[in-house]
């Protein structure tokens, strides 16, 4: 745990106690703090009573006089679509409304340091597509080097549950827009920004307001070096706003598909095969086309990103290309789980958008795709145009019929469920087909989360294959 400081002997209000919640609750009372404590659901105030915390109901009146700041979970939102009535009686309050992942930047650094011979350092990953993948591999690379390091924020654990930096750790971080939203402390060492499609506008007031959130991470604290994904406008805005000119190698361009070129220092993956040039030259070049763990141009995009934050840390690209190699990839997205008479079964839930679903559906051929779900705002249009490698559609959900209208002349089935998906689609494969499940909807129609999805896609998959890798 990483006991926060700046707050002991104050009263701090602790709004949601889910995984962040709880974790910022404990951190706050390690570090000194009288944490108060509040949730709608029952069942997640006992689970803080459970831990010694006493609940507070913070929309009482007068509930913020004397408290010295507000925590929030990245659930609630504080702005848009409507700022949580608990929010805003703290603004009205002059109460700070912060979050834990200011707080753990807030908290990181210590006296204990001063005896280090290598700072530890923090890698911060944020985008619309790839950073969970990016962040994992950043993290991978560096186990696979012996180099002390740690996981977490928006995957693995909280950011206040990681254990205090040793000599010369690697912190890597991602970060979803709901948490770069609110944080008043943003000081990572490296930032990284994957790429930018529509996703959350609506806790967001719009793209604009969305690709703010995800701009802060830079904008807030400026980090040593920025790795900015140039493949959409609003990344090319970024990293020209961020370098100082031609030259400025604190900025990395990286791109899947495009060939980069300048004096500054750049990243690219093109056919199959990663570059990294610098100062106008080619100082590496990487095979990703075997590299079983990282399938896709969506996947060489993430090994460009995370091979540039490495490059920043000093490792070499030999050592980088060994460890991509060792990647098993991450569930639910891209993931191989099985393969039975020439036909592939090929987890992609965490495909929750279009663009997402459009990156899965350009690193396979002969495609028997699984999709549907709650379907999110602006339809299927951005896909339309990458349907080339689909033989069929199945398509489940509780509006499975209204999914299918969109797909126009493509071939489909309305099926509704996942077994009945899974049933027809490994039925009609043939040897060299991918049964995809990369749905473009969220999941929440049907399950609680992407992830139950995949773990029922796995689940079908090994009832018709018999054999789940």
């Amino acid at each position: 745990m990483i006991p926060v400081l700046g707050y002991s002997g104050a009263r701090v209000a602790v709004l949601g106690l889910g995984r962040s919640g709880l974790s910022a609750a404990r951190a706050l009372r390690e570090g000194g703090a009288e944490p108060l404590v509040w949730d709608d659901n029952a069942d997640a105030r006992k689970r803080a009573e459970a831990e010694g915390f006493t609940p507070v109901d913070l929309s009482k009146n007068r509930v913020f006089d004397g408290v010295s700041a507000l925590i929030v979970s990245p659930g609630i939102p504080h702005l848009y679509p409507a700022p949580n009535r608990t929010i805003a009686a703290a603004w009205a309050a002059g109460v700070a409304v912060d979050n834990d992942i200011s707080l753990f930047f807030q908290s990181f650094a210590t006296q204990d340091w001063e005896g280090f011979d290598q700072m530890p350092k923090v890698i911060a990953v944020t985008g619309s597509n790839g950073k969970s993948t990016t962040s994992a591999l950043i993290h991978h690379i560096l186990e696979e080097v012996n180099r002390p390091t740690q996981l977490a924020g928006n995957i693995g654990r909280g950011v206040l549950d990681l254990e205090p930096a040793i000599d010369g750790e690697v912190i890597v971080l991602e970060l979803s827009s709901y948490q770069t939203d609110l944080a008043r402390n943003l000081t990572p060492d490296v930032g990284v920004f994957t790429n930018l499609s529509p996703d959350h506008l609506d806790r967001h007031g719009g793209y604009g307001g969305y690709f703010a959130a995800k701009r802060r991470l830079f904008a807030e604290g400026g980090p040593d070096r920025a790795i900015i994904g140039v493949d959409e406008v609003e990344g090319q805005y970024l990293a020209n706003q961020l370098s100082g000119g031609n030259g400025d190698d604190r900025v990395i361009r990286i791109s899947s598909g495009t060939k980069l070129s300048g004096p500054g220092w750049h990243v690219f993956s093109k056919k199959g095969f990663l570059a990294e040039w610098r100062k106008g030259r080619q100082v590496a070049n990487i095979d990703l086309r075997q590299v079983a763990g990282l399938p896709g141009a969506h996947n060489h995009q993430n090994a460009c990103a995370a091979y540039a934050a490495c490059r920043t840390l000093g490792l070499a690209p030999k050592v980088i290309e060994a460890a991509f190699h060792s990647f098993g990839g991450l569930p639910h997205r891209s993931q191989r789980i099985a393969e039975k008479d020439g036909v592939s079964f090929v987890n992609d839930s965490k495909a929750t958008n279009v663009d997402s679903a459009a990156k899965a559906l350009q690193a396979f051929n002969n495609i028997r795709w699984i999709c549907g779900g709650l379907e999110k705002e602006g339809g299927l249009d951005g896909l339309l145009d990458h349907l080339s490698d689909v033989r069929k559609a199945y398509v489940i959900g509780r509006e499975a019929g209204a999914f299918a209208l969109q797909l126009g002349d493509l071939p489909h089935e309305i099926c509704g469920t996942m077994e009945a998906a899974v049933a027809k689609a490994a039925e009609d494969a043939e040897p060299g087909d991918t049964v995809l499940l990369a749905p473009a909807a969220a999941s929440f129609d049907q399950y609680d989360s992407f992830e139950k999805r995949g773990d029922d896609f796995a689940a079908q998959v090994g009832k018709v294959t018999g054999q789940v890798e």
